[in-house]
């Protein structure tokens, strides 16, 4: 699969609308793999974005679904940080949302999956079972799963997966990990999780996580990884649905750092530091998606009031590198930097 893209180049699936027909049509377009995040949308949602991005582009690309998790949380714990977000709802005139578990649609998402014949699908939060894997690759897909361990990736290869987006602490957004259990939080960077994961199977490795430009992606390669993942550095492009305030807040200096929180989600991701960060990141359960519905609304209405300090503002460690150029523009100069890294 990746030995046939132009450019070893893939545009990270960043759910909430960040992934857009437009940007994963435009990667694509310029020889990379375009994207599209299946997550936190129904399935129809998500066959009407396939058939937008094939009016786009002819050439290949992927679909992303997250695999559903365990429904049992602690409900103390969810009641106590549903009372402790209630003063945030009061600031922005707004209401918690409901905390509640559900599939995001897996069933109904996995039918039109097959039923459109994505060249590429991958996976997020868990590994699905032999029999989806090989349904999908029956149906023409490659399929890809995503893995933040030995382990994991260990589990993903015995379940057939055809390679492994092996994603390390740097990258932004959630990770992706198999499990939520906050005892096992510890990850490891990029390059050493490639080695160890290099070491334990046999199929294509994608590197994701904090790469940014060309000499990044030539380490990536260089390290054993068939292409990269890159999400944070598309964030800025025109095509990118990611908001104006959070596109502004990767250049504005006051935010100074990312960090790693449940807070907005129940589940650990990536993110700059905000006042929502600071303020609530020690009292966060695990509990996914209990979390995600209850913030939801208040992420909302901070993003309407034109406050960045209370919505999720992913992105990954190499955040001050991101540029704000057209997608093609962007894999193109990826591309040339590349070539330089290559030379040296």
């Amino acid at each position: 699969m990746f030995s046939t893209l132009p450019i070893p180049i893939i545009q990270a699936p960043m759910a909430g609308g960040v992934s857009t027909p437009e940007l994963a049509a435009a990667v694509s377009n310029a020889g990379g793999l375009g994207f599209l995040a299946g997550g936190y949308k129904t399935a129809e949602a998500m066959r009407k974005e396939i058939h937008e991005l094939r009016t786009l582009t002819d050439r290949p690309f992927g679909v992303n679904v997250f695999v559903p998790g365990d429904k049992t949380v602690d409900e103390e714990a969810v009641e106590r940080y549903r009372v402790a977000l209630a003063a945030e709802a009061e600031r922005f005139g707004a209401s918690v949302g409901e905390p509640k578990w559900d599939d995001d649609d897996w069933e109904a998402k996995f039918d039109v999956l097959l039923e459109e014949r994505v060249p590429v699908v991958s996976f997020t939060f868990g590994c699905p079972d032999k029999e989806v894997i090989a349904a999908l690759q029956k149906a023409g897909s490659f399929v890809m799963v995503t893995v933040t361990s030995r382990e994991e990736a260990c589990m993903a290869a015995e379940a057939g997966a055809n390679a492994l987006c092996v994603q390390g602490e740097e990258a932004g957004g959630h990770r992706a990990s198999f499990g939520n259990d906050p005892k096992k939080d510890e990850t490891l960077a990029l390059f050493p999780l490639l080695a160890q994961v290099r070491t334990a199977v046999r199929i294509p490795l994608v590197a994701a996580g904090g790469i940014m430009d060309g000499r990044g992606i030539a380490a990536a390669l260089k390290a054993g990884a068939s292409a990269v993942q890159l999400g944070t550095a598309f964030l800025r492009c025109p095509e990118s649905g990611a908001h104006p305030l959070h596109k502004q807040a990767l250049a504005d200096p006051r935010f100074a750092e990312t960090a790693v929180t449940r807070a907005f989600t129940g589940r650990p991701a990536r993110g700059l530091v905000n006042r929502f960060m600071a303020e609530y990141r020690a009292m966060a359960p695990a509990a996914y998606p209990h979390v995600h519905h209850m913030t939801k609304p208040l992420r909302a209405a901070a993003a309407k009031a034109g406050d960045p300090e209370g919505m999720s503002l992913w992105a990954g460690t190499g955040y001050r590198l991101v540029r704000e150029l057209p997608a093609a523009e962007l894999v193109e100069e990826l591309k040339r930097e590349l070539a330089e890294a290559w030379r040296e």
